[in-house]
């Protein structure tokens, strides 16, 4: 059974993550680069790592929620990093989303060292995290998968298993560009429409009563048509998976167009110091 946890990465989903582990009565060991975050969680009940090697020792499972490639690999690596405070049988769990070369290399290592790997990209917002209701894509064993389910279901509503190791970094890369281009093409009806004379509101009641509604209109809709640019997923993630997702499409020999020119408009927006912003700041770019 899996009682003790390390958590490494408590970013704008991850702190919710293991707030909600925490509220679970596992027993939670935390660590991160920021000391607020850190902080809050021990208030809540968790117990700090000085760390990443501190957090990893002794755990029945680690999970690791790292979105860049840089502090996925400071963390991972070096005389202090979670590689060197596994033991043989952990669990290891990587919940970012990475190159499929890194997620590979990473299956690898466990297997060098005898420990458990499961890949598992999130999926969601900061909101979704918050309230229990993120998507988990998962490759690897799915027998391994079962012993996770428990403890993923206190923050996750979907746990898809994709296929074997890659395939859920795979399946990510198609998630990230179709959520990027449906907020592009919202962004783009939100500034016609407005043009047009049309107030916000009233173009999302249209949009939301036919075959185009989704969750994301709703949602993003009206927090834009408020002026709420608050982050739940940084634009800069968003633009980053899309860069992953390019990668893959090269070596595939596609030619998406329609790709290629939101690709565009998330480099403005990262130009344009929107980055730290929700990605739905990429209408900011739009509007002239």
């Amino acid at each position: 059974m899996i009682r003790e946890i390390g958590f490494v990465g408590l970013g704008t989903v991850g702190k919710h993550m293991a707030s909600n582990l925490l509220k679970a009565h596992y027993r939670l060991t935390v660590f991160d680069r920021q000391a607020t975050e850190v902080n809050e969680l021990v208030r809540a009940g968790a117990t700090a790592a000085s760390s990443p090697m501190e957090a990893a020792r002794g755990r029945d499972m680690v999970i690791v929620i790292l979105p860049e490639k840089e502090a996925l690999a400071a963390a991972l690596d070096g005389p202090l990093g979670i590689l060197e405070g596994l033991t043989p049988g952990t669990i290891l769990v990587d919940m970012g989303t990475h190159s499929l070369e890194a997620t590979l290399e990473l299956a690898e290592e466990a297997v060098r060292r005898r420990v458990l790997f499961l890949e598992a990209p999130v999926w969601g917002t900061k909101e979704h995290a918050a309230n229990g209701l993120l998507t988990i894509l998962s490759g690897g064993d799915p027998a391994l998968l079962s012993r996770c389910r428990e403890a993923f279901s206190h923050f996750a509503l979907n746990i898809i298993h994709i296929g074997p190791i890659g395939d859920a970094t795979r399946m990510k890369f198609v998630v990230n560009l179709v959520q990027a281009e449906v907020m592009e093409a919202l962004a783009e009806g939100l500034v016609l429409g407005e043009k047009l004379g049309f107030k916000g509101d009233k173009i999302l009641e249209v949009l939301e009563s036919g075959g185009v509604s989704s969750p994301l209109f709703n949602a993003k809709g009206r927090a834009i048509s408020r002026g709420d640019f608050s982050r739940n997923l940084a634009l800069k993630y968003v633009y980053e998976g899309l860069l992953l997702a390019r990668e893959v499409e090269k070596g595939a020999g596609l030619d998406l167009p329609g790709a290629e020119a939101v690709r565009r408009v998330y480099a403005q927006a990262i130009e344009a110091g929107r980055g730290e912003e929700d990605f739905s700041a990429v209408v900011k770019v739009l509007r002239k």
